[in-house]
């Protein structure tokens, strides 16, 4: 071989060598540049791929009005609270007022524009010495083992000791063979009451179908299934829009490619039967006179495109492109139809109409945000599963990386439509037990973040990490992802460093850097729970006296939704009837007096403003019949999951009927528990 030969081909092997970091992440969502910013901190060399050319996720990418309205906001600090100061700061050096600012009293939520979320996203990365590549997309991994050595994506080959998926979708940690599931899980699967379907507490009588009986359009199913079964259902995407109604900087939203009306006569019913008809998207303040628009939370329709979502994680890039365009042009054709359609009040279609896109955002991309909004993806079957229990029930860990303690909060995953009713189901908002409605402080270990020793050894997964649907339901806001993302940069450098199994990080070595970056780890200690409210939990109807009927035992007609989102409940939850007030929703109980006498009569329910004020029950023995009223917003005594509604006379051995409807009622009507305790002669 000759040195001219020699040399030329040393150059090919140089231009084709893979580039070399200690840690590499993929994917440049919230998650993944806090992975990056941490990991470089910590001295290691760090190079972000993101596979699209958009930096920053939902964070720079439309989502404006971060959820950081958490149960203890002191435990919310690390990279996100500095990230925040920092945005803050900007407006601050500019005289700029933010129309909402953070304070540990009221929870508020901190505003900001996303072009200014994007600067300083990448001025941190800079800081940090990060080396930021776009349109990466990955192709294939190489593993010796169960150490992956090498990553080769549409732009270059790129190896590094440690690996982050900062994904939404979990790619790299699917590539690379780990476990992982996507939809949600049955209620016995992880034991978790909130698991299986929920549906919406306002069905709407209107009808799902057309006039050949087929569904239609926007309604994704006549049959979602059995209650308590999981599916592989995701909670429902959208786009997070900056919009403003300032005619100097509105640009006028792009016509759809194609409009069909008929698509939305499923909203046309709903307007039609709609008492109170509201605006259909969420609009919040932001600084600069702009507003961010916001699938509408508890909004029957809105610019979430139920079902659509479902592939997502699992199809390549042209498929994904696909589906984003599909959710793009959902969201401009029902911007049309807001403004355009008679069924549309005048009032309403007025102020949508008033609403246009940002001429100084998003320039690149037409002034449309280039990121969808992945609420959940992919989730890992790692070293340990974060479920429903360990947000409420066992929230202390051995190896804690985070306090989360944002509510449990599922979107829409389908919308039902049958001849007499249409109703979305899927949302999960519950209510704590002793009457916290913003969630509470729990661990998430890091063992959920890390796979199985035996399929990946190199390898943090902080965004699609290890937990049940339910779990992601609380976890997958950001401010939990980025400082998820920190404590997975942080060890990430740290085993890069010490040359070990990323199983085999130490912990208490972990810990120590975890705080070095202003990470929180204890669970703070709660203020006392309010008088009103001590006591009030799940109780086990095993272990109360006298007859206890509990919902489960109760013959049903009609229509029921079950929930648990307020306490107190006897057993695993409650029975409402979506507050139809229709007569047709009818519950049974059967039961035997052990003796003939005086029986007091006892209802358990969760008391609230919108339950039924009188509520019909009838019991029958022998022949002779009592009829009660029931006031459902009345308050329970302090430590108690019942009140005493009445008294009947019972023959012993002799079958006794109660019956509870919702005929002619105000509100919800909850079917809980009933009690009968004998009385004293």
């Amino acid at each position: 071989m000759t040195r001219f030969t020699t040399l030329f081909f040393a150059l090919s092997l140089s231009a084709h060598a893979a580039t070399e970091a200690d840690v590499i992440v993929y994917g440049a969502t919230p998650g993944g540049f806090c992975a990056a910013i941490a990991a470089a901190r910590e001295g290691a060399s760090v190079v972000l791929l993101e596979p699209t050319d958009h930096v920053g996720g939902v964070n720079t990418g439309g989502l404006c009005f971060s959820d950081s309205n958490q149960t203890v906001r002191s435990t919310v600090l690390g990279l996100f609270e500095e990230w925040h100061t920092r945005i803050e700061q900007d407006y601050q050096l500019r005289s700029i007022e933010l129309p909402y600012k953070v304070n540990e009293k009221d929870h508020k939520h901190w505003t900001y524009e996303p072009h200014v979320a994007a600067k300083i996203t990448r001025q941190m990365l800079d800081e940090a010495g990060v080396k930021v590549l776009t349109k990466r997309v990955l192709k294939s991994l190489t593993k010796d083992g169960t150490h992956i050595t090498k990553l080769t994506t549409s732009d270059g080959d790129f190896a590094a000791k440690v690996f982050v998926d900062g994904t939404y979708e979990g790619d790299l940690m699917a590539a690379a063979g780990v476990s992982w599931t996507i939809g949600r899980e049955g209620r016995q699967e992880f034991g978790e009451p909130l698991a299986g379907k929920h549906y919406s507490k306002a069905k709407m009588m209107i009808s799902g179908l057309d006039a050949t009986g087929k569904p239609l359009p926007l309604i994704t199913t006549t049959d979602a299934g059995p209650d308590e079964a999981g599916d592989k259902n995701v909670m429902v995407y959208s786009f997070r829009l900056c919009v403003t109604k300032d005619p100097a900087n509105r640009v006028p939203f792009p016509q759809p490619a194609q409009y069909d009306p008929a698509r939305f006569e499923v909203v046309r019913r709903y307007f039609a039967q709609e008492k109170r008809p509201h605006l259909l998207w969420d609009l919040y303040p932001l600084p600069g006179n702009k507003l961010d628009a916001n699938n509408g939370i508890g909004k029957q329709f809105s610019m979430g495109l139920v079902g659509a979502c479902n592939g997502w994680s699992e199809a390549d890039q042209a498929g994904r492109a696909k589906i984003w365009e599909a959710h793009k042009q959902y969201t401009l054709e029902f911007y049309h139809f807001l403004i355009t359609d008679p069924a549309v009040p005048e009032p309403l279609r007025q102020q949508m109409a008033e609403i246009g896109l940002c001429r100084d955002e998003f320039p690149a991309h037409d002034h449309w945000s280039p990121q969808l909004y992945v609420r959940e993806g992919r989730r890992m079957i790692g070293e340990y599963i974060v479920s429903q229990k360990d947000i409420m029930d066992d929230p202390k860990k051995d190896d804690p990386i985070i306090v989360s303690s944002f509510p449990i909060d599922s979107h829409d995953c389908q919308r039902v439509g049958t001849q007499d009713m249409v109703t979305d189901e899927g949302t999960i908002m519950p209510v704590r037990m002793d009457g916290r409605r913003h969630g509470y402080p729990y661990h998430i270990p890091y063992r959920a973040i890390t796979p199985k020793a035996g399929e990946c050894d190199n390898l943090l997964v902080p965004v699609a990490l290890s937990c049940t649907h339910v779990g992601i339901s609380s976890i997958r806001v950001e401010p939990t992802w980025m400082i998820l993302g920190q404590s997975a940069g942080i060890a990430a450098a740290m085993s890069a460093k010490q040359k070990i199994a990323v199983q085999k990080l130490p912990y208490p070595a972990l810990r120590e850097r975890l705080l070095a970056q202003k990470q929180v780890l204890e669970l703070p200690v709660l203020p006392d729970v309010p008088p009103e409210a001590k006591g009030a939990m799940n109780v086990d109807p095993k272990t109360l006296p006298g007859i206890v009927l509990d919902d489960t035992q109760a013959e049903l007609q009609g229509q029921w939704s079950r929930s648990s989102g307020f306490k107190p409940h006897i057993g695993t939850g409650y029975l409402h009837d979506d507050k139809r007030a229709d007569g047709q929703s009818i519950a049974i109980f059967r039961c035997k007096a052990p003796k003939t006498g005086l029986y007091e009569v006892r209802m358990a329910y969760s008391p609230h403003e919108t339950r039924a004020t009188k509520v019909p029950v009838t019991i029958q023995c022998s022949g002779r019949k009592t009829e009660i009223t029931v006031d459902q917003t009345q308050a329970l005594a302090a430590g108690e999951a019942f009140r005493t509604i009445g008294s009947v006379q019972l023959d012993g051995g002799v079958e006794t009927v109660i019956t509870i409807s919702n005929t002619a009622t105000d509100g919800f009507v909850i079917l809980d528990a009933l009690q009968l305790l004998e009385t004293n002669p």
